[in-house]
């Protein structure tokens, strides 16, 4: 019988749009992710000292980025200890199933962001060591028994009469406090109305710059301040809103057809956003002459 090929952790470099209104970096899932993402989380407000994680997933796969500042991720496979320093926003490292993993040396004002190829499951989580060395020998733990956690019933999507300014209202996300630092996930069409198939983020944005000044056709955007703050002005053709995004536990949920800019950007700002679609470029609308023709 053929050995199973055990697929290793790995480092991805992501595209870097260098621009001088501040840099993007992105990663879909027809491209970079191996897997349909299911979960997206960010942690921040480490404290000095604090580790994160260790655990390991049954069946579970991760992209691990550092969007702001840096910290280590350890990885143990049973028998060998691996360790990688994140420390830029267009480097993700890919950390397979079946591995335990520790976050730890987070420098201040670090933002994690996790994507991830399940839905939350605490029977899924492997908390103890000693547990995991036991499954990774015979594929099961004999002395545990978790139940599943339900996920909440996913809310209504929102209809395409509704894309107007109206309609793009700010989202409280979960949070999950504690010393350790905090945590705010995202479950696809659950937390937002969509699922996510492309996660980007700008970063490096000089003072004074302004971002976005453009609509899509079909994708569906949420935006997020993984750090800092910023202004979103929202047009529809007939009305205007601006809305200011600067906690990490809230986010803008923008309909398409509707313009957008970003501007107002404070200092290490970070624009987080989650998209329906991945990138193309016959999805956006990008003159404003345009825009008004397909609104009116």
């Amino acid at each position: 019988m053929a050995s199973k090929i055990k697929i290793k952790e790995r480092i991805l470099d992501l595209p870097k749009v260098e621009d001088a209104r501040g840099n993007l970096s992105f990663i879909e899932e027809s491209g970079q992710i191996p897997f349909k993402i299911a979960r997206v989380y960010w942690i921040y407000d480490v404290p000095a000292g604090q580790k994160r994680g260790s655990h390991a997933f049954k069946n579970q796969e991760e992209i691990i980025i550092a969007l702001s500042g840096s910290f280590d991720v350890v990885l143990n496979d049973g028998k060998e200890t691996r360790r990688y320093q994140l420390n830029r926003a267009y480097k993700a490292l890919y950390v397979p199933a079946k591995m335990w993993r520790t976050l730890e040396n987070f420098a201040t004002n670090s933002v994690c962001l996790v994507i991830s190829s399940g839905a939350y499951d605490e029977s899924e989580y492997i908390r103890n060591y000693r547990l995991f060395k036991q499954f990774i020998k015979v594929g099961e733990i004999q002395s545990e028994t978790i139940e599943s956690v339900a996920l909440p019933t996913p809310i209504i999507k929102i209809l395409p009469q509704k894309n107007t300014v109206f309609g793009c209202l700010p989202v409280e996300l979960p949070t999950i406090r504690s010393r350790a630092g905090n945590l705010t996930p995202v479950h696809c069409s659950v937390d937002i109305p969509f699922d996510v198939k492309r996660v980007f983020f700008v970063y490096d944005i000089p003072y004074g710059k302004t971002r976005g000044m453009h609509a899509h056709k079909q994708c569906h955007q949420f935006l997020v301040a993984a750090s800092g703050s910023f202004d979103v002005e929202l047009d529809d053709g007939k009305h205007r809103k601006t809305i200011t995004v600067n906690r990490p536990i809230q986010g803008i949920h923008v309909l398409p057809r509707i313009w957008s800019k970003e501007y107002n950007y404070s200092s290490g700002a970070i624009c987080l956003v989650l998209a329906s679609e991945i990138y193309t470029e016959e999805d956006y609308i990008r003159r404003y002459s345009d825009f008004k023709k397909i609104r009116s």
